[in-house]
């Protein structure tokens, strides 16, 4: 299995960041019928609903080896598990698992 990096932003337009922690479970949900990003995948707590969307710009990313939503969308099925790893200030840094 190969972890790839990505970032969950659009937080703040959900329920904030606050209750984000390391190691927290989320699901990414393919979301090919978004009229603004054919490409979207949104990230989805078990109990709220969609907290954010993985990052698909340069502006929101944050480190190098982040993957876009455009990069991340072909490499996963339609939802999966992805695991939070760290709460910084520029955004929330998460990680899912693939195949090789």
């Amino acid at each position: 299995m190969k972890k790839i990096y990505f970032t969950l932003t659009g937080t703040n337009h959900y329920y904030g960041k606050d209750f984000i922690n390391p190691d927290m479970k989320l699901t990414l949900v393919k979301e090919p019928d978004n009229a603004f990003d054919k490409e979207a995948i949104k990230v989805v707590h078990e109990a709220l609903g969609t907290i954010g969307y993985v990052a698909n710009s340069p502006y929101t990313m944050v480190g190098e080896k982040s993957y876009s939503a455009g990069r991340l969308y072909d490499k996963i099925g339609d939802t999966v598990e992805c695991t939070v790893l760290f709460k910084l200030a520029q955004g929330i840094l998460c990680f899912v698992e693939v195949e090789e």
